[in-house]
């Protein structure tokens, strides 16, 4: 075919092998950013517009506008355009820029609250739509037990996606560039012949009605990038079609499914080998190569889904989690740098600093000095950068994964995610000490145990105490997650994203720990200090007296340290004991995203001297304030949690002032790379950086205006500091600013 002039032939041209593609073709990178180019006339005139939406819909309370009449779907609404002749990369989610979508199949409940805070009403086209249609809500809510009703509103299990899309799950978009649709949809029919030869056991009558969902849409995909003037049934024929093919696919999957975190996957290196044969067909340059990128950035960053404010109380600021993964290495010993990924870190100077895509660095100590000193620079220059461990992560997830929502790798195209939020352990804490009662409300939620007394306890018996009901947790957790991925791929399977896998990919199924700190510095005070609790008329225990010092996580004191490591390693036994849906992996993270203010809420107070309704930390952040002894001491007691038992993500936030940093740009740069090569040595996984002061996020807390455009990285994530509500903002700037390494 002419789309595959050039390029170096493999196992890639006679099989759907989009990583064998790449390894072939694209050329390794390892100069700096010398190269790099500023914006057009076209992208300024562009972004300016798009500038003027998003001050529009932010004086408009957060949503410009919401279609009530149509349900979201591939074909649900005619082309939208920033500017119609303007725009190189075409495609919106409905007909206008930062107009919202109904998307009911979750839960239709939640739909109607989400137009009604807003000022709108559900369109009567939509009522009669899903008047008589079972939703993914509707059918969790019909299987839940009393039980999981009750740990769902009383905190412990939190953040469930049982009443909106689950998200998590990473179509490989590539491979409409490489191979076109005609081409993805024959493949997928024979799959479907190969499967119906099997005996019709409940899994394979399941894979098959899948199947045929998936076809449907992988045909409504063509038919909408046709009604842009595009024919992605053939394969890209150069650099702008790619772009265009692959967002073509990343739009299809956003309109059809609002899921918490629908993430573009790892495509710079991709990319880069078109642009490539571009630059030297002489019909690209490099000012025109980077505002293909700066034109797909703009519209990652218009994405929008519609949300219930109940929602956006646990993951505040608006966020998609378009997370676009950057470099890492390959296991043949090159580096994945290629120019395209400085392109995209470009984009942050051209378009300026932004929550979205989420940009993430995938970090090894192998790669060049040029491109870590340059990651380096916009993270100090933007904030919006997060880096996450390659070295580690290519250990298990090869060198084609990527990373969805905050921190979470997956193999693109082989491997999906069954998202399930996280589990609140110092609750089960306090429920440990209280006999399986809620410290809140009173209620028994688990079953009934010893209440302890109002004496000094022990830490061997609390320990006991605490495995027994963690254990527990455990087991209603995972078949808790069973019934919501069960509901969720009857009413609201995503057939466009898993259209673009493997037939039958590895499931992952991603559990959660909130409070780690909380309860990590809690079993600390009970064994090194003297703690006894304080129980109300209700002969619950709501306080505890802490007499004495003991050691807190996030000074690199291994006394506290190892109780952090062996709190991980235990929850996550204790998942793997029950067997999770579709024969799904387990896998766990500490991340909270900015959940953690919402937990602390629903928190009553606990044994290392955190007040009732008190913040927890973010992630597997230390409790804030008490990592005392520098910067190099948190990052080191946070290093030594395992990844292997926590392969869904451990999320670190790290703040530091640039006096601390370093005296001058430079300095600041190369410290930079020394504390991440220093971090990632140690067998860390991830880290925030923000690099700025306390006083500047309360400048902006006070007055808006000073800084509109402030990105700050939170707990796996940037937002825009504005869009944070005002308990968000507090807690963010009480958070430990380092001021010495």
């Amino acid at each position: 075919m002419n789309q595959w002039r050039n390029f170096k032939e493999g196992n890639w041209s006679l099989n759907i092998d989009v990583s064998d593609f790449i390894k072939r073709n694209y050329t390794e990178y390892r100069g700096g950013g010398e190269f790099l180019s500023g914006t057009t006339e076209r992208t300024d005139e562009v972004r300016a517009e798009v500038e003027r939406l998003l001050i529009a819909e932010n004086e408009k309370g957060g949503v410009l506008s919401i279609d009530t009449d149509n349900v979201s779907s591939i074909l649900s609404h005619r082309p939208g355009y920033v500017i119609k002749n303007k725009d190189i990369i075409v495609g919106l989610q409905t007909d206008e820029p930062l107009k919202r979508a109904v998307n009911p199949f979750a839960g239709y409940r939640n739909a109607v609250q989400a137009c009604q805070a807003y000022g709108y009403e559900i369109g009567e086209n939509v009522y009669n739509e899903f008047k008589y249609r079972t939703t993914h809500n509707t059918g969790v809510f019909r299987v839940y037990t009393d039980t999981m009703k009750k740990a769902r509103h009383a905190g412990v299990l939190t953040g469930l996606p049982d009443a909106y899309a689950r998200g998590r799950i990473i179509g490989d978009y590539r491979r409409i560039a490489l191979y076109g649709m005609e081409h993805l949809i024959k493949e997928r029919t024979l799959d479907k012949k190969r499967i119906s030869e099997r005996n019709m056991d409940a899994d394979n009558i399941q894979l098959l009605e899948d199947i045929e969902k998936q076809l449907e849409f992988m045909k409504q995909l063509v038919t909408m990038a046709a009604e842009y003037g595009c024919d992605i049934s053939k394969p890209a024929d150069n650099a702008y079609e790619a772009v265009q093919w692959l967002y073509f696919g990343y739009l299809g999957a956003v309109k059809e499914q609002n899921g918490a975190a629908n993430s573009i996957g790892r495509i710079s290196a991709f990319l880069d080998i078109y642009i490539q044969r571009d630059l030297d067909e002489g019909t690209l340059d490099e000012l025109h190569a980077q505002e293909l990128i700066d034109d797909l950035v703009l519209k990652m960053r218009l994405v929008r889904h519609l949300r219930t404010p109940e929602y956006n109380n646990l993951f505040a600021g608006d966020p998609v989690w378009v997370t676009c993964s950057i470099a890492g290495m390959c296991e043949d010993g090159r580096s994945l740098v290629t120019k395209t990924c400085f392109r995209f870190l470009q984009t942050l100077y051209n378009l300026g600093p932004s929550a979205e895509p989420n940009l993430t660095i995938l970090w090894s100590q192998k790669l060049s000095e040029p491109f870590k000193r340059f990651c380096a620079k916009v993270s100090i220059d933007t904030d919006s950068v997060q880096y996450e461990n390659d070295d580690v992560m290519r250990r298990d997830f090869g060198d084609d994964y990527s990373i969805a929502c905050c921190v979470s790798a997956m193999k693109t195209g082989k491997q999906m995610q069954f998202f399930g939020a996280r589990c609140n352990l110092a609750k089960v804490l306090l429920m440990a000490l209280n006999g399986g009662k809620d410290e809140i409300h009173g209620e028994q939620i688990a079953p009934e145990g010893r209440s302890f007394d109002e004496a000094v306890l022990d830490y061997e018996e609390v320990l006991e105490a605490f495995k027994m009901y963690a254990s527990w947790m455990a087991k209603l957790y995972v078949n808790t997650m069973n019934i919501i991925h069960y509901m969720h791929d009857r009413y609201a399977y995503e057939r466009l994203m898993m259209s673009l896998h493997d037939v039958e990919p590895e499931r992952l199924m991603a559990f959660g720990i909130s409070g780690l700190s909380v309860l990590t510095d809690s079993l600390s005070a009970i064994k090194y200090a003297r703690v006894t609790p304080i129980k109300d008329e209700r002969g619950i225990i709501v306080d505890f007296k802490t007499e004495g010092d003991f050691p807190k996580y996030g000074n690199d004191d291994d006394r506290v340290d190892s109780i952090a490591k062996w709190i991980t390693e235990f929850f996550y036994t204790e998942l793997c004991k029950t067997k999770a849906y579709r024969g799904a992996k387990h896998t766990l993270s500490i991340l909270t995203i900015t959940s953690n203010v919402v937990y602390g809420q629903k928190t009553g107070a606990t044994p290392d001297g955190r007040r009732a309704g008190e913040p927890f930390a973010p992630g597997a952040n230390p409790m804030h304030g008490r990592d005392k002894d520098g910067a190099l001491s948190s990052l080191n007691s946070v290093a030594k949690i395992c990844y292997d038992c926590c392969q869904d993500g451990i999320s670190n936030t790290f703040s530091i002032t640039p006096d601390t940093l370093g005296s001058d740009e430079e300095n600041r740069i190369s410290n930079l790379v020394n504390v991440l090569d220093g971090y990632f040595v140690q067998d860390a996984h991830h880290l925030n950086v923000n690099v700025l002061n306390r006083q500047k996020l309360i400048d902006a807390m006070n007055d808006p205006t000073l800084y509109p455009s402030l990105t700050i990285r939170v707990s796996g994530y940037a937002v825009n500091f504005n869009k944070l509500t005002k308990d968000k903002q507090l807690e963010v700037i009480s958070r430990t600013f380092h001021e010495k390494m």
